[in-house]
């Protein structure tokens, strides 16, 4: 990724291995032209004589090759360790006579770094699934909560009224000059899959029309 102050982008790079190669100019009067050094003006020639256009982008400077890799059957007990026991790096390359940032590094590879991207009962590493695309798949769930009347439910106003509470129905109120309700609230919840945003309505019920119409709106 070129830094800001960088003298080549990929399309400088071009211009540049486009003189070189195309219109054969030397490589010390390319590399006065684009403000670099004769060997970075050779190295974007090249490849441009090799790849093409498509060879001036950057490429990653992860080694092909790393011979002094930890090997798969020590990697699997750092792993092991971690899911296991819910051990940090340092307690684990104790264990295993390794370096603390060789089995951070390897937890890293892993996915697994924080104890917090396991789960609690299989102690696994958490998948999060999403799908690609908004409204590609669509969670939905109602939940049911008891309305709390007027000056309190049963623990301030007696058991005697809440029976009376109980027995009411999601329509009925506590008094003539339009207290709050009593019975149960519905919410009716649906939550985008790819983008996790949740929508959620109080509702009087759980009917399948309604549940229908909250999910058009």
């Amino acid at each position: 990724m070129p830094h800001a102050s960088a003298p080549l982008t990929e399309r400088g790079r071009l211009r540049l291995a486009r003189c070189v190669v195309d219109d054969e100019w030397p490589l010390r009067r390319a590399a006065e032209r684009f403000q670099v050094i004769p060997t970075t003006a050779k190295r974007w020639s090249e490849r441009y004589r090799v790849e093409g256009a498509a060879g001036m982008k950057d490429r990653s400077s992860r080694p092909r090759h790393s011979p002094n890799r930890t090997r798969p059957q020590v990697e699997r007990q750092v792993l092991h360790l971690r899911t296991s026991r819910r051990w940090g790096p340092a307690r684990v390359g104790g264990r295993l006579d390794l370096p603390a940032s060789t089995c951070h590094a390897i937890l890293r590879r892993a996915g697994v770094t924080r104890l917090a991207h396991l789960d609690r009962a299989t102690r696994e590493p958490i998948r999060r699934y999403e799908y690609p695309h908004p409204g590609d798949l669509v969670h939905v769930d109602i939940k049911k909560l008891g309305n709390i009347p007027d000056g309190g439910g049963w623990r301030t106003q007696g058991r005697s009224r809440g029976k009376l509470n109980r027995t009411a129905t999601a329509g009925h109120r506590t008094d003539a000059w339009g207290g709050s309700r009593l019975g149960y609230a519905y919410l009716h919840t649906a939550i985008d899959d790819h983008s996790r945003l949740a929508y959620t309505e109080i509702l009087p019920d759980e009917r399948q029309d309604t549940a229908a119409v909250r999910l058009c709106r």
